[in-house]
């Protein structure tokens, strides 16, 4: 077991938007130097989601194991205090095996708890979530929205209009607490520089953050038509017949599922899936850049190409491991 009383534990992270070639990258740095790979994306913990979640092929596994995909089913729920948990147990055990951790992916979200720590949110409230859902489905998220605006407006303006699930939470916690998301946070971040005193790693962290928009945008396009390609809708429709899952459980709303989901219910057609699932993955990767933008600490990358590699393999010597 590693003496985790010794200097802090250097950890390296490699965020960006979806499309950007973070996995490729990461696996060219494993064939490079002895890292092991922890996935830090909220949608590849679930089984048989494997298309549109863009887990890492059998090849690369070969090369490249990851740690945390597939550890839970689509009915059951995973929070950021659960990716918490499981990444610093996973952080351990890697460098208790002699490696170095690096954690790839663009779930932002999890990336800050684990620099920051938590803010204590209360629980999830079913029933609370359901009539806020219930609201979007009668009205729209941009009611959802409305509302957020009147009781936090500073949580309405850091969320768009188009991001049903941050509105729905950032709705819930003032519903059941009757207190501001923001002033969790604000609490939060005045517990920051305790966390860090306390925290037993060194973060690095690399981002990807392509300089042309059009070329992130067609690579999404392409992408999405590859996976396609690929048997997503068969993959969503084994898992639509199940009969145990609905549109309402935070795996189905992961982008692309939820899309092709509408189309098998017959909510939309083809064409009209692959419109809303190719804007709807762009949205998500504006949402992931503007995260990185302003990233506290962050080594910008351009691309995943081989001089971004040896760019960030220079760094990684460059600390005392």
């Amino acid at each position: 077991m590693a003496n985790k009383n010794q200097r802090k534990q250097d950890v390296f992270c490699l965020l960006g938007p979806t499309a950007s070639g973070k996995t490729s990258l990461a696996v060219e740095l494993v064939k490079c130097f002895p890292f092991e790979i922890v996935s830090v994306d909220s949608a590849q913990i679930y089984r048989g989601m494997d298309i549109c979640t863009g887990k890492p092929s059998k090849a690369n596994l070969a090369i490249a194991p990851h740690r945390l995909p597939d550890i839970r089913d689509p009915l059951e729920s995973y929070s950021a205090a659960d990716f918490r948990t499981d990444a610093i147990g996973e952080i351990w055990s890697i460098v208790d095996s002699g490696k170095v951790p690096l954690l790839v992916g663009g779930t932002m979200l999890y990336f800050r708890v684990l620099r920051d720590g938590l803010a204590d949110l209360p629980r999830a409230n079913k029933q609370i979530r359901r009539d806020i859902e219930t609201i979007a489905a009668k009205h729209g998220w941009a009611e959802v929205h409305g509302q957020l605006a009147k009781v936090d407006p500073g949580a309405a303006a850091s969320i768009h209009p188009n991001d049903p699930q941050r509105l729905q939470r950032a709705l819930e916690v003032f519903l059941i607490s009757g207190k501001k998301l923001t002033d969790f946070y604000s609490e939060e971040a005045k517990n920051r520089s305790d966390n860090k005193n306390t925290q037993p790693f060194n973060l690095h962290f690399f981002g990807i953050q392509p300089e042309a928009r059009t070329v992130l945008h067609k690579a999404i396009e392409k992408r999405f038509n590859e996976m396609l390609d690929s048997g997503f809708v068969a993959e969503v429709e084994r898992l639509y017949t199940r009969g145990d899952l609905d549109e309402a459980l935070p795996a189905i709303k992961s982008v692309g599922y939820r899309q092709i989901w509408r189309y098998l219910s017959g909510q939309v057609d083809y064409e009209q899936m692959i419109q809303q699932a190719v804007v709807a993955t762009r949205q998500l990767a504006k949402r992931q850049c503007t995260w990185l933008r302003n990233w506290e600490g962050l080594l910008a990358v351009k691309d995943c190409s081989n001089k971004t590699r040896d760019t960030i393999l220079n760094y990684v010597e460059s600390t005392s491991i």
